[in-house]
């Protein structure tokens, strides 16, 4: 096999041409290493807010794309982890990359044969577009490798709404991958695996920073996510939901957070503050409250059998129970949160002597009548 990239070694993991023929591009700020293993995978706070949403929820669509992976053994056991980043200059896709055929995943894979799992983290669900195919490589890959599991978790769906001209494409190409369950796993991220992301993948982050609360804006989003994939292909994801089900008064502010999205327009990103060394974003008060939450240690799901029949009926329920879909959220499950409005409310004090001053004038009005 003569690989289509090249690998350097780093100070803490190792860099990676996806193309050995790439070079520094001012088109793209990270060419030409797309994809870095080990230690070098990890990317600012900042930055995984920017591109995930976590953990106010969506932001402004940004063209990046940004894919966490590790590659696992059958019994659990981390053999890899790294991360890969779209190539603006090339207009390149993280999963088009690991997944070429003669590319990274395909020449790791052939020299470990230990590896059995594929786990993805990625901003954006995996695309079938003509100029990526990113569905379609991952496709012959698992055909390549067929004793190799694959499972796929984004914090959002890229382009499968109507409006999008390959949109139909997009969803068809994630109902066939979705029909190969349980070889494969495709997901939103929710609950405890946004910590587990936090600690593995992001830097400058410890302590109390990795287990914050998931807010009601980004657990809405995440919902959403479960409901949507759930319509495209069938198949009930793995969904972890952190949203309150008891207190009525804590649904009700849950329903109306829902209702504040604007789903149909785009609103321009979140500005940042910078509080105790780290950027936070300037957000309206209702996405900072946080939702009750359990904190639930993420456990990888167990390595699963090739054996078993990959035929499955699509509408076969698994993992967790979804909870209930409100009226709202059906009306709106085909409509996404792209981004978090901030709705302005304009509130006139008025005096108890200026009340009482307009009832007496009320009062003459009618008496002259």
């Amino acid at each position: 096999m003569e690989p289509l990239h090249e690998e350097y070694l780093a100070n803490r993991g190792t860099i990676v041409k996806p193309y050995y023929w790439l070079s520094f591009s001012l088109d793209c700020s990270n060419c030409p290493y797309h994809i870095r293993t080990g230690e070098e995978a990890r990317v600012p706070y900042t930055e995984f807010y920017q591109i995930f949403g976590f953990p106010y929820g969506p932001t402004y669509p940004q063209p990046k794309h940004l894919t966490f992976y590790e590659l696992k053994t059958s019994c659990g056991s981390l053999v890899q982890k790294g991360h890969a980043s779209s190539c603006t200059g090339n207009n390149t896709h993280p999963e088009s990359m690991l997944f070429e055929t003669n590319g990274y995943f395909d020449s790791t894979i052939y020299s470990n044969d230990g590896i059995r799992h594929i786990i993805l983290y990625s901003n954006n669900s995996p695309c079938n577009e003509a100029d990526h195919c990113c569905i379609s490589k991952m496709y012959n890959f698992l055909i390549m490798y067929p004793d190799v599991t694959l499972s796929i978790y984004f914090s959002q769906l890229y382009h499968t709404e109507a409006e999008f001209p390959a949109s139909a494409w997009n969803r068809e190409a994630l109902r066939s991958l979705a029909s190969l369950w349980p070889k494969v796993i495709l997901s939103p991220i929710s609950g405890g695996i946004w910590h587990s992301l936090l600690n593995n993948f992001v830097s400058g982050v410890s302590g109390a920073t990795v287990f914050q609360p998931i807010l009601t804006g980004r657990a809405l989003a995440d919902r959403y996510n479960a409901y949507a994939i759930n319509a495209i292909t069938g198949v009930r994801p793995y969904f972890m939901d952190v949203l309150p089900q008891t207190k009525e008064n804590q649904n009700t502010t849950a329903q109306a957070a829902l209702e504040s999205y604007a789903l149909n327009s785009v609103a321009p990103g979140p500005s940042f503050q910078v509080t105790s060394g780290q950027a936070q974003p300037n957000l309206p008060p209702d996405f900072r409250m946080p939702v009750i939450f359990v904190l639930v240690p993420f456990r990888d799901l167990p390595p699963l059998h090739v054996g078993q029949n990959p035929h499955k009926p699509r509408n076969v329920v698994r993992h967790l129970n979804m909870p209930p879909m409100s009226f709202q959220e059906a009306k709106d499950h085909r409509k996404p949160p792209i981004a978090m409005p901030v709705k302005r409310v304009e509130i006139t004090e008025q005096f108890a002597s200026s009340e009482e001053a307009g009832e007496k004038k009320k009062k003459k009005k009618k008496g002259k009548k």
